[in-house]
């Protein structure tokens, strides 16, 4: 596939925009895409952007108020789009909830999990499972499926124990 701008170079980057809510694909080739990188860059301006998205006018937050850590004032956050220190977290709480909301959705933060943790967590759920699959294949008579659980039962626990081991 030719790239889209140019119509010389194999296109190499797929790019999705949504104008005016109808999807435009764009399929274009490295250079071209270094090309309109740099013109992003000049379009968007991020500070502007966080600035644009707080809901409420800087005149209700007292003109004085500033982080007592680090000293930023709301406005100058508004102009830099950045916090001076954590404590700035507490002092504009009330500013940045609904701006976080706004972006994020949320304001509770999900964060990632570190893959060893991510896997200990999928085997103590599937332990989880099987003790409940367990208990309900006893409480119905269903002794053949409940001995089947109980061995993968016990595959799970030690490896379990195994990986807690190492």
């Amino acid at each position: 596939m030719l790239c889209d701008i140019c119509h010389k170079n194999i296109a190499s980057v797929h790019v999705t925009e949504i104008v005016e809510d109808k999807v435009v694909e764009l399929h274009i080739c490295q250079s071209c895409a270094n090309l309109k990188s740099e013109d992003l860059k000049y379009q968007l301006n991020l500070s502007d952007f966080l600035a644009g998205l707080v809901e409420r006018p800087i005149a209700k937050r007292s003109s004085g108020e500033h982080c007592p850590l680090c000293g930023l004032t709301f406005k100058e956050f508004k102009r830099q789009g950045k916090l001076g220190c954590n404590q700035c977290y507490q002092v504009f709480k009330e500013d940045l909830l609904p701006l976080f909301r706004k972006i994020h959705g949320s304001v509770q933060h999900i964060g990632k999990c570190p893959k060893k943790a991510e896997e200990d967590l999928a085997i103590e759920q599937r332990i989880k499972e099987l003790r409940e699959r367990l208990a309900r294949a006893v409480k119905l008579e269903e002794y053949e499926e409940a001995a089947s659980i109980r061995d993968a039962l016990k595959n799970w626990e030690k490896r379990k124990r195994k990986e807690h081991n190492v």
